[in-house]
């Protein structure tokens, strides 16, 4: 009888442990796609400088395995660092002051097994030994001359925002309309805001 009683507890626990390992198998790999799918806006501080607003700021990014398997193909991939400063309005909605977008194409070049990041907005070009290298070099901003400090109005209450995104209008059609509808290809950050000092 003691065995017997023993027995059963012991069946239910040897149960419960294969269905936390089944468990723990089968959500895994989804919590690590996810994960390695995100882009991330961290450390956003601005200062003004000789009537300037400067911008630094770094950039986690992280890729999908499917938009690591196009970049490797030789796909290019184009990633937007967009600001936006808005004024607060009480009555009204916000209204903007200033648009601002760093675009970066991110390249693989197989030959010289390097990674190649040419920056749109000032045409200037660098290689990199590693993936990890080139999205160090995108993601750090330092000294964005953001906005001149003769656009706002003293007195009112101004807000930054920056997110960082795949730019997925720049990929070839059939991509694209793929990237409209799949998860792989949400890479966008969320919205970072924080209050302008004058």
């Amino acid at each position: 009888m003691q065995g017997g009683c023993l027995a059963r507890p012991c069946h239910r626990s040897r149960a419960w442990l294969l269905l936390v390992g089944w468990a723990w198998l089968c959500l895994a790999p989804l919590a690590q796609a996810q994960e390695s799918g995100y882009f991330t806006v961290r450390d956003v501080r601005s200062r003004l400088e000789r009537g300037v607003f400067l911008l630094d700021a770094n950039i986690d990014f992280r890729f999908s395995e499917e938009a690591l398997g196009a970049l490797h193909s030789g796909l290019p991939l184009v990633l937007r660092i967009e600001i936006r400063v808005e004024e607060e309005r009480r009555w009204l909605w916000d209204e903007s002051v200033a648009v601002l977008n760093q675009r970066s194409r991110l390249q693989f070049h197989a030959l010289s097994d390097r990674y190649l990041v040419h920056n749109l907005n000032t045409d200037t070009r660098h290689s990199y030994t590693t993936l990890d290298d080139a999205l160090y070099a995108v993601g750090v901003v330092r000294s964005f001359p953001m906005l001149d400090e003769r656009l706002l109005d003293p007195g009112k209450t101004y807000f930054a925002r920056m997110r960082a995104t795949l730019d997925v209008e720049e990929l070839p059609t059939p991509m694209r309309l793929w990237a409209y509808v799949s998860d792989q290809w949400r890479l966008d950050s969320e919205w970072y805001q924080w209050r302008l000092l004058q």
